[in-house]
């Protein structure tokens, strides 16, 4: 989780908390060749919700609003709810649904392992930083440990999950097609051309034609001709662009998105992909926020800006050829 891109280029292993990729969390590709856990016309997938009861309450609201389409949750659905009743609004909301775990899930059900927050933090991402989200994670980890099974329920949660929409495999992952902390589909990673023979290479291997991830907490949606799509959601819990107080959810389906706030959106064979702006009441999650990190905490050193006012980050960067 960050809000800043991935840094082009190839990144030295860097073994510090916040940095480290455990390999616990790393799969092959070929390991989603496999048959989808989920069959269904339109999902939903709901990546980076970050604790926010009311981004979760929008969720909701939404996917009534889609008769029949089935919701998935991408990873990293906690994070600032270290208020015991909001994490345990969150567990409720999350588990009635299929549901992976991110790197927030998995540091927060084990015990520290060295990993930290377990983000993987690319070299772009500054020390204190990374420190704010080792500590925001050890304070989850306490307010979870006193919720009776919710660590156990997190562990045992899948990495990465397979859909059938339609005619198309869709591969829903936290990071990217081999990690569940990867990088790989951060946009700076997207529009390298070196990189693309190792997406095409996994395209090919898991046998999918989208991908859907979340994790770099930066939304973007690229095609890639012979291969297949990839959306990333960027957060559904937190501001995505600069002066815009809304999440964003993916929405995979064989019918066309009708409804409110397509952001951006491409058509792959019978499936759409769609990235689609969820509206929760920002004032109120602003006050929960601050209820939980007031000024000083490191969650609000990290994160208030963006809370309050939406990252450094524009619809064209994210989204440069999608219309």
């Amino acid at each position: 989780m960050s809000a800043r891109p991935a840094p082009a280029g190839p990144v030295a292993p860097d073994a510090r908390p916040g940095r480290n990729c455990p390999l616990s969390y790393r799969y092959p590709p070929a390991s989603l060749d496999r048959p989808a856990e989920i069959v269904a016309d339109t999902v939903y997938v709901v990546g980076g919700l970050y604790g926010n009861v009311e981004a979760l309450q929008a969720v909701a609201c939404a996917v009534a609003g889609d008769p029949g389409a089935a919701l998935v949750f991408n990873g990293d659905f906690h994070w600032f709810d270290v208020a015991p009743a909001d994490f345990e609004a969150i567990e409720a909301g999350v588990c009635a649904h299929p549901a992976l775990r991110g790197n927030v899930e998995t540091e927060t059900a084990g015990e520290e392992s060295g990993a930290g927050c377990g983000c993987a933090y690319p070299a772009d991402v500054s020390d204190a930083e990374v420190h704010r989200s080792n500590e925001i994670l050890a304070r989850l980890r306490e307010t979870a440990r006193a919720v009776p099974g919710a660590r156990e329920r997190l562990a045992g949660l899948p990495m990465n999950l397979v859909a059938q929409v339609g005619d198309a495999r869709v591969a829903i992952v936290h990071g990217d097609a081999a990690s569940l902390a990867g990088w790989g589909f951060a946009q700076d990673h997207l529009d390298q051309p070196a990189h693309r023979r190792w997406i095409e290479s996994a395209f090919r291997d898991a046998r999918v034609e989208v991908f859907a991830s979340t994790h770099t907490c930066l939304p973007a949606l690229r095609a890639f001709a012979g291969s297949g799509v990839v959306a990333n959601n960027g957060a559904a819990g937190m501001p995505n662009f600069e002066g815009r107080r809304a999440g964003l959810m993916t929405r995979l389906s064989v019918h066309p998105y009708e409804g409110p706030g397509r952001a951006a959106g491409l058509a792959w064979g019978g499936c759409h992909v769609d990235l689609v702006e969820l509206p929760y009441d920002a004032d109120r999650w602003a006050r929960r926020f601050l209820d939980a990190w007031p000024p000083g905490s490191p969650a609000h050193d990290s994160y208030w800006r963006r809370i309050a006012e939406g990252p450094r980050w524009r619809p064209e960067q994210a989204f440069p050829r999608a219309a």
